[in-house]
């Protein structure tokens, strides 16, 4: 540690008497400063769009990496200017040469030494560790041995349990079907198992089942020991997980007193917050942020028709974009009885989502089952055959569709 601290101090030492051979750069420090201001406003307007649940986890995700990408163009371009703009290489080797020997050996330091470890939850359950232990293991280093171990011990929980997460970080976090595999073989050794657990819970959230992740990670977190070293992390990602749902994200005293209930309690004692938005913006109607956070719960509890009315509501205060268009859509679909025509609201909404995003499969398919039942076969021949063509080969929906279509003609 005291080497690591004389490194830094000589850095930072030496990179203060400097100054005066990089203030050629100042401007275009100032120009790169107002462009990172501007990105950082944008990151800012994303976060708190995810956080108002006006833009999906997905697309949040997409946005941000655009900005991060844009402020690597700015810094690259900045870059670019300062050789540019150099007089020549003695500008740049002292200040080069100054700053080699600290910053060898603060990287020596690094590479040798161990100043921190990366969080690892789950690390207790790995029985194998690396040969060496300052050198980090790369995942595919993580997979081989995962599969090894499965190998060698088919039915083992914490080989299955291992596969999976080594899966899962081989996919940049996507719990992928082989992943789900191995969590379930691990599960069905060791159904407590809080590795399996977790992931199977981040599956169902990557599916769109927020409240059965949210669940599954309750249950989880009230078996876990008061030190379990994956509590942290499980909390953050339930309260995530609850904000990007629209879900009422339960205080601490809450948690503790829904972690004595059973299933059907704590989905009441859930359901209960969802009333009590629901009462708060009865009496806040303006807000639009919260009126789409109580269409979203409405939608996770399975209660379509509040959902469909705080969507409602919500573009009542301003027009809904295309994905939000589509959950509303989707709220009143639910509510379609089996052989039913799409009632008149229901239409209204997706006519504005077909206008929105005319290739919209939802809307192709009900808009075309409207037309049909209200007698209009070539309006719905029209978009049931756009359908078609989108749709792959191996499709579930094709053959259905395809009857539907000859019923038409």
């Amino acid at each position: 540690m005291l080497e690591f601290l004389l490194a830094l101090l000589t850095t930072a030492t030496v990179g203060a008497l400097l100054v005066p051979l990089l203030r050629v750069s100042a401007r275009r420090t100032e120009r790169l400063d107002s462009a990172l201001a501007i990105y950082r406003d944008q990151l800012a307007e994303i976060e708190r769009e995810r956080v108002a649940g006006a833009m999906p986890e997905a697309e949040a995700a997409a946005a941000r990496i655009e900005v991060e990408r844009r402020i690597l163009g700015a810094a690259n371009a900045t870059d670019a200017t300062a050789h540019a703009e150099s007089s020549g290489i003695h500008r740049f080797l002292p200040p080069a040469l100054a700053l080699l020997i600290p910053l060898l050996a603060l990287g020596v330091y690094l590479q040798i030494g161990r100043p921190g470890l990366p969080a690892a939850p789950f690390s207790a359950q790995r029985t194998a560790p690396h040969p060496n232990p300052n050198e980090s293991v790369t995942v595919e280093q993580m997979l081989a041995h995962a599969r090894a171990r499965v190998t060698e011990q088919p039915n083992d929980p914490d080989a299955n349990a291992a596969l999976g997460e080594a899966l899962v970080l081989e996919a940049d976090g996507t719990v992928t079907p082989d992943a789900l595999k191995a969590f379930d073989k691990a599960l069905a050794g060791r159904p407590d198992d809080p590795r399996a657990q977790y992931y199977r819970g981040l599956h169902e959230a990557q599916s769109g089942d927020s409240r059965a992740a949210v669940a599954r990670w309750q249950a989880l977190e009230a078996k876990s020991a008061p030190d379990a070293p994956w509590l942290g992390m499980l909390r953050s990602e339930i309260a995530r997980i609850s904000r990007a749902a629209g879900m009422p994200v339960p205080t601490r005293d809450q948690v503790e007193a829904m972690q004595n209930l059973d299933p059907a309690q704590r989905q009441q004692a859930i359901r209960s917050m969802v009333e009590g938005l629901d009462a708060k913006m009865k009496e806040n109607p303006g807000d639009r942020a919260g009126w789409l956070r109580l269409a979203n719960a409405w939608k996770v509890l399975g209660e379509n028709a509040r959902a469909a009315d705080a969507y409602a509501r919500g573009d009542a205060l301003a027009p809904l974009d295309t994905k939000t268009l589509t959950d509303w859509a989707e709220a009143h679909i639910r509510q379609i009885e089996p052989g039913a025509a799409p009632s008149p609201e229901t239409v209204a909404v997706l006519q504005r989502l077909e206008k929105a995003e005319p290739r919209n499969a939802l809307a192709l398919f009900y808009l075309g089952a409207a037309s049909f039942a209200a007698g209009d076969k070539p309006e719905a021949l029209k978009r049931w055959k756009t359908l078609l063509a989108l749709l792959p080969a191996d499709a579930p929906i094709r053959a259905m569709l395809e009857e539907r279509i000859k019923a038409a003609e």
